[in-house]
């Protein structure tokens, strides 16, 4: 207790919550009062990176903010009235990853974008699909983020010049399907054709009804998450593909893309 600088009178009651916390699997107990990590609360530790980059603990951070739970607390009203701008806007008056929100918490502004750095899985995606970037001189990071995703190429393929013109709201799921249509549209526009290497990379960190059963709720929720603070939505494969589908990448370009969640 002493190094968690809590009083001694708080201990039956921090006994209580770790004891939860290990039914939830967050934490693991092979006896009674003796805790220990699992993978999942590894990831949680600060100062724990994932793939060299990620800080995982903003994401729950960020998720779990006041300003979230504000947000789903005034769900009721959201409903009653005809706003097209999502909940958490609507609550605020302020949206994430644009100035509105900085200037209403700088702090918890910095937490929103440390999130969504933490979401990035480029170093998944750099040891399960190699081959994508077989071939490629030069690269546009274009999606959501802060650059992490074209540091961890650069490091895997030094050959690659990357360009960054990473903006936090880029990311698909955080766009409606109008909008994810003109963005890959445009995307479509400014890379050279097949026979001359041109190449989109869709990375796409979760796909409805792709994984085990044991992952569909955390899809959902994810799905939850977007419609409490986005115009976007998570998407299964059908959606997906018609999207593509529509912006017709596949006729002028080799578009790769992979059509499962990342775990």
């Amino acid at each position: 207790m002493a190094a968690l600088s809590l009083p001694p009178s708080k201990t039956p009651f921090l006994g209580r919550l770790l004891r939860l916390l290990a039914k939830s699997d967050v934490l693991a107990s092979a006896e009674a009062g003796v805790y220990g990590l699992t993978p999942l609360s590894y990831l949680l530790v600060d100062g724990i990176l994932v793939d060299g980059e990620a800080r995982q603990m903003a994401f729950p951070l960020a998720a779990t903010s006041r300003y979230h739970m504000e947000a789903t607390l005034g769900l009721a009203d959201w409903f009653k009235k005809d706003v097209a701008q999502p909940p958490f806007d609507h609550v605020h008056g302020a949206t994430q990853f644009e100035e509105s929100m900085a200037l209403l918490d700088p702090e918890t502004d910095k937490l929103f974008h440390e999130a969504l750095a933490a979401h990035d899985w480029i170093g998944t995606v750099l040891r399960e699909c190699r081959d994508l970037f077989n071939g490629l001189q030069s690269l546009t990071d274009c999606c959501g983020g802060d650059g992490t995703t074209a540091r961890a190429i650069v490091k895997a393929f030094p050959h690659i010049k990357c360009n960054v013109l990473d903006l936090p709201r880029l990311v698909l799921h955080f766009w409606s399907d109008e909008d994810c249509i003109n963005i890959l549209a445009q995307c479509k526009k400014a890379i050279p054709s097949r026979e001359v290497g041109g190449k989109v990379i869709v990375v796409i960190d979760m796909v409805l009804g792709s994984s085990p059963e044991t992952m569909s709720e955390t899809e959902l929720l994810m799905d939850m998450l977007m419609f409490l603070c986005t115009r976007g939505r998570q998407r299964n494969e059908n959606e997906w593909s018609m999207i593509f589908m529509i912006t017709r990448l596949s006729r002028n370009l080799e578009l790769e893309v992979s059509l499962r969640s990342i775990r």
